[in-house]
């Protein structure tokens, strides 16, 4: 138990492109990225300017470097490794 900062029960908002539109939160842009490069085929893997490109089409303005941090923290190999995991895959 003990005490925890109120920050602690909060994730991070991304900002929505639209003037009028709803801030996304860090935690439902990481779930995007999850799927997106879980649809992904082996001859068409997304890079990471290709992912900020499909989040920015959905209103979501975000940074490569966030994309890339994100992508890191769950897991997700690079598009360079993704392409020569698939390449060995056949």
């Amino acid at each position: 138990l003990g005490t925890y900062e109120l920050k602690y029960f909060f994730t991070t908002a991304i900002a929505n492109s639209e003037a009028d539109g709803d801030a996304h939160s860090a935690e439902s842009v990481r779930h995007r990225i999850r799927d997106m490069v879980a649809k992904e085929t082996a001859n068409a893997i997304l890079s990471d300017d290709d992912i900020v490109a499909g989040l920015r089409s959905d209103g979501i303005e975000i940074a490569r470097r966030t994309i890339a941090k994100y992508r890191e923290s769950l897991g997700i190999l690079s598009s360079v490794q993704r392409h020569r995991e698939a390449r060995l895959k056949g």
